[in-house]
């Protein structure tokens, strides 16, 4: 019999389209952005149990991510990874979190730039 422990949910690539730097084009013409978010709760154990009811719906993590990406303005990604984290961390059920946000062709000759920010709840929150 084995004992689980903390789950994984990872949704990968979830690619948007919002205004992000600094520079007069980046102002007037929305970029891609690829976000990778890692999250670690008791929801994966708990839907074992059928305790459905407190299982994490990631479905809404993703619908409350999208349209504040997607209708904002960020002159850092830095600012970016930082309330997009704010964010997901808003789900109780959310333990420790990691947002990697990737922003394609930002200097040339590289495939894409991207930051990552990880945040973990405090024990006795």
């Amino acid at each position: 019999m084995h004992h689980y422990t903390t789950g994984i949910i990872r949704i990968k690539n979830l690619l948007l389209r919002t205004y992000v730097g600094i520079n007069p084009e980046e102002k007037i013409k929305k970029q891609d952005v690829l976000i990778n978010l890692t999250l670690r709760c008791d929801a994966v154990t708990r839907a074992e149990e059928g305790h459905i009811e407190q299982t994490l719906d990631y479905k809404r993590v993703v619908k409350n991510i999208i349209p504040f990406v997607e209708e904002n303005r960020f002159e850092l990604l830095e600012v970016m990874v930082r309330q997009v984290l704010d964010r997901v961390m808003t789900f109780d059920e959310v333990q420790w979190a990691r947002v990697e946000i990737d922003k394609p062709h930002a200097i040339r000759f590289a495939e894409s730039v991207s930051i990552t920010l990880e945040a973990e709840r405090a024990q006795n929150a």
